[in-house]
């Protein structure tokens, strides 16, 4: 599927040193895919989005992110539940990183400029299932914001 160079790019973010990389990056797709899908349209732009996120935060060449990517969408479409992709970040990723992914969810999730109230909803219970806080889920939102240009529309 991917390289071990990715694995041990992945492995260095994510300060797993207990192997698991290939579940832990798919769970991460994943959800990724899933925000981009909570309001029935996941298009172009979205994939777009994640890509890049996947490239920049592991450090991925194109063709692994997108490969990546396929892998998600493949979890997502033989999946009927989240808590599987959930629980593997809450076992391997730090409250910080949870955070940090919490980032990469906001940013899909405004990759058209708007917030779907499907997609908020996700990502409010997705806060309650890899435990990020209401007031650090709300912080990473205004800091993706922020990044994006796109004022606070509350």
């Amino acid at each position: 599927m991917v390289g071990r160079a990715m694995f041990d790019r992945l492995k260095a973010w994510l300060g797993d040193e207990q192997g698991g990389e290939d579940a832990l990056e798919l769970a991460v797709a994943a959800l990724l895919v899933e925000a981009a899908g909570a309001d029935g349209d996941f298009d172009a732009r979205e994939r777009t989005v994640i890509a890049g996120l996947l490239e920049r935060r592991f450090g991925l060449s194109p063709a692994d992110a997108a490969r990546l990517l396929q892998s998600g969408e493949r979890e997502v479409a033989e999946s009927a539940q989240l808590f599987g992709f959930t629980r593997i970040i809450n076992e391997r990723l730090s409250p910080a990183k949870r955070v940090e992914l919490f980032e990469m969810l906001w940013e899909v999730a405004y990759a058209d400029g708007v917030l779907d109230a499907l997609e908020d909803a996700l990502l409010r219970r997705l806060g309650g299932l890899i435990d990020v806080s209401d007031h650090e889920r709300g912080a990473a939102r205004l800091r993706v914001l922020a990044r994006l240009g796109i004022g606070d529309p509350t």
